[in-house]
């Protein structure tokens, strides 16, 4: 479900010192209920993600157009961003946020940047944007937690301007709701594969 962008903004995460000059795209409640201690489960969940595994025919069909066309154009080359080095939100990074990097991709072309007990951000740099994929876990209102995921962009110059002008109508129709449904057949199947069986 999609949320008002006070939903990120009035809470004291950590990544708003790093990204005033970032624009708030979105933010999303993950269908993702648990407890207080299931961050962890929630963090690893989304750095194994895989954008080929959709089981929106339509998302995938976009991603891959997006993954050829970025090849093909050489938007994601590892020196696409600005200047002659690929721009890093590392190198805002205070010392304490520094030793706690969170966990690698498996294949999503996203960097962690920090990792606390309820807030997770990565990044991702090409030549369109310059792009923030923050997980915080919540409380629900009803004594549980869930995930929420906020995604904060600073466009690259009038092609990242464009880019993203023209990807917002597929991103709310066609990739954050499919998106969303698979987080929460995974979180599911996790809980279900956590489950002890009885006797």
């Amino acid at each position: 479900m999609r949320l008002p962008n006070a939903a990120h903004t009035s809470r004291p995460w950590r990544i708003h010192e790093l990204t005033r000059d970032f624009r708030l795209e979105d933010v999303w409640a993950l269908p993702t209920p648990g407890g207080p201690d299931d961050f962890p489960r929630l963090v690893q969940q989304i750095a194994a993600g895989d954008t080929s595994a959709n089981p929106s025919r339509a998302a995938r069909a976009l991603f891959a157009i997006r993954w050829k066309v970025g090849e093909l154009l050489g938007w994601d080359d590892p020196n696409a961003g600005r200047g002659s080095q690929r721009p890093t939100l590392r190198d805002r990074l205070p010392v304490d946020l520094r030793e706690t990097p969170g966990p690698d991709f498996d294949t999503l072309p996203f960097t962690s940047l920090y990792l606390l007990d309820d807030e997770w951000a990565a990044e991702i740099v090409n030549r369109t944007v310059h792009g923030v994929m923050h997980i915080g876990w919540v409380p629900d209102g009803s004594g549980g937690y869930r995930g929420q995921m906020a995604v904060l962009v600073k466009p690259n110059g009038l092609l990242g301007t464009a880019y993203m002008a023209a990807i917002m109508p597929f991103r709310h129709l066609l990739v954050y709701p499919p998106l969303m449904r698979e987080i929460g057949r995974g979180w599911r199947a996790g809980a279900a594969d956590s489950t002890p069986a009885h006797a």
